[in-house]
């Protein structure tokens, strides 16, 4: 069960009440609000699906152009959380990326029906002749990269444009958010009193939250994405380990670092995990008779969703009757 696919959920202004303020939170806290569901902020409905801009792309309703100046304007908005959320911002390049995305596009050679979709990307991963800093200031200076990594290369060959790099807690060691260099972007749910975003992935969710960016692009090793995603109401999933290379991300743990999006949906996670992985590579499947699955019986179980709950059961159900053998466990 340590490596299968996590996913939170959007989370409710309660949650976010209930979170101390900037500087004093802590990842427990911060996991429990992943629990609900349903979010109760207002703007919920206007962050746009993959799909729906997908559908706007193709019929026209709206160019990649578009898309892009429309977060540039969020991103730079004076007294909004682009300055905090962004480290660096690719301006003029996502501009010339836009157009070109909508020239191929106008003649049927669009490289995926994502292709103009502004995303951003954590400042852990290496962008081509940028250095790799991980949020930190001793890394600022370090030799450029060589080469994208191998995630965001193949986000960039399916047309997705990058509109820079997204603040994250120093070497993504927290699951606060804070960044003591930078400064720390707050979650859309209390800006009045700079209520934490959670991290690590802290720039990549604001990024998403607040219209910057239809994705952030980050790594979760203990919630670095599901953390932040819960915090400002959007949906961060935790892939099973290495399912996407690591290649080219700064590491925390090699044995539990995973890359995995930020974003409106669990379906737009899935889109772009798909994409990340390969989806063109074989999966090998493996038995399951005889393997044995421990469930902990712990706090991170207590007042469990409803729906979460229910899928988890199925999940169990369906993994017995495959073979598992499902095992109850106190863990202290």
């Amino acid at each position: 069960m340590a490596r299968a696919a996590r996913a939170s959920r959007r989370t409710p202004m309660r949650c976010a009440r209930r979170t101390l303020r900037t500087g004093r939170s802590s990842p427990r806290r911060a996991a429990s609000c992943s629990k609900s569901t349903t979010s109760t902020r207002s703007d919920q409905t206007m962050i746009p699906t993959l799909a729906s801009l997908a559908d706007d792309l193709a019929s026209g309703r709206t160019r990649s152009l578009t898309l892009v100046r429309e977060a540039l304007a969020r991103i730079e908005a004076p007294g909004g959380e682009g300055r905090l959320a962004f480290v660096k911002v690719h301006r003029e390049a996502a501009l010339a990326a836009a157009e070109a995305m909508d020239r191929l596009r106008a003649v049927g050679l669009g490289p995926s029906p994502f292709a103009g979709i502004p995303i951003s990307v954590k400042d852990l991963f290496d962008l081509a002749g940028e250095p790799t800093p991980a949020g930190s200031a001793v890394l600022a200076d370090a030799a450029p990269a060589q080469r994208d990594a191998p995630a965001i290369a193949r986000l960039r060959r399916a047309g997705f444009i990058v509109m820079g790099r997204t603040n994250m807690s120093e070497f993504a060691f927290s699951g606060l958010g804070l960044n003591p260099h930078h400064g720390t972007p707050a979650s859309p749910y209390d800006r009045a009193t700079r209520r934490i975003p959670g991290g690590s992935s802290s720039g990549a969710a604001v990024s998403v939250a607040d219209g910057m960016a239809a994705a952030g692009i980050g790594s979760d090793t203990g919630g670095s994405c599901r953390i932040p995603a819960a915090l400002c109401g959007i949906t961060g999933y935790k892939p099973t380990a290495s399912s996407v290379p690591l290649d080219g991300a700064f590491p925390l743990s090699q044995s539990l670092d995973s890359i995995g999006p930020l974003t409106r949906s669990v379906a737009c996670c899935r889109a772009l995990h798909e994409i990340m992985s390969g989806a063109e590579q074989p999966k090998h499947g493996i038995g399951l008779a005889g393997l044995r699955i421990a469930v902990p019986q712990t706090v991170a179980l207590d007042g469990l969703d409803a729906t979460v709950a229910a899928h988890f059961a199925r999940a169990l159900t369906t993994l017995s009757k495959a073979g598992a053998q499902i095992i109850e466990r106190p863990f202290a």
